[in-house]
């Protein structure tokens, strides 16, 4: 049975999803938000939150846990170092979703922001 096993496939193969996990991953990290779809916002949301809690605890193992899902040394430094410690005192709901009132440009597909709680 497939109980709880439901995952956004945003319309790709699993390696692609992967590689858009982490892409989004590391532009929310680096900018605070990013504009995307809001089916992709959805997806990217947990990925994000559990990398936040992993690097309220500043240690060289959650580090290189960090790495081996972001792949970038950047990225990384910049989550233990900028990201994490504003969040020390919150338990979860670090990023937020705002829909978008108008659709993208083409396909009329709903877009929405992803963005780190201030």
């Amino acid at each position: 049975m497939r109980h709880g096993m439901k995952k956004y496939n945003v319309g790709t193969n699993p390696a692609h999803r992967k590689a858009l996990m982490k892409n989004l991953a590391i532009e929310v990290i680096d900018h605070g938000q990013v504009k995307t779809t809001h089916t992709k916002c959805k997806a990217v949301q947990p990925f994000v939150e559990k990398l936040i809690t992993l690097a309220k605890e500043d240690t060289v193992a959650n580090r290189r846990e960090a790495f081996s899902k972001l792949n970038n040394k950047t990225a990384v430094a910049k989550l233990f170092t900028d990201v994490a410690p504003k969040f020390k005192e919150r338990n979860g709901g670090y990023t937020r979703i705002m829909k978008l009132a108008d659709g993208r440009m083409g396909d009329n597909a709903k877009m929405s922001y992803i963005a780190l709680v201030d």
